[in-house]
């Protein structure tokens, strides 16, 4: 595993509400990657490409596919659960390479790892329910998973 965490945001919320003093819901003009370096001990620190490259935790090619495969997958997310009626609103993920060295996705896309609203509404559909103490977060991942089966019918 590199250790690092890649979180891709489309609407502000979250720590950057708190760090950057944005408005919680103000819709990004293009998504915004943020890097922490996983260290618990640290409590997980943002840092730059810079910081990455310097520390040897990854080279400039291998965070350029990263930040390119994040692009991609928040694309591909984002008209996926536009097309359930879910706002992607972030989500992160981690990396590693294989025994080859090539670099590969390492870690779930779940409601545990994304900030999810309801399109029309702004209910939060993720774990968000749980960090608020807003209840029910089993029937929350439930609406997500029948959106998701719906549409693969429908589709």
């Amino acid at each position: 595993m590199i250790p690092l965490r890649l979180v891709v945001r489309n609407v502000a919320a979250g720590s950057i509400v708190r760090r950057l003093g944005q408005a919680e819901g103000t819709v990004f003009r293009e998504p915004v990657i943020e890097l922490s370096y996983k260290n618990e001990a640290l409590d997980h620190p943002l840092i730059n490409r810079h910081h990455a490259v310097a520390m040897g935790i990854a080279d400039r090619a291998e965070l350029d596919i990263m930040c390119d495969v994040a692009y991609r997958v928040n694309d591909v997310l984002d008209g996926l659960f536009r097309a359930c009626g879910i706002r992607l609103v972030d989500f992160k993920l981690e990396f590693g390479r294989t025994a080859a060295g090539e670099i590969v996705v390492a870690d779930e896309i779940s409601p545990d790892t994304c900030r999810l609203w309801d399109l029309e509404s702004g209910r939060r559909l993720d774990r968000d329910r749980f960090r608020r103490d807003m209840g029910d977060i089993v029937a929350a991942y439930q609406e997500v998973y029948d959106r998701l089966c719906n549409h693969a019918k429908n589709d």
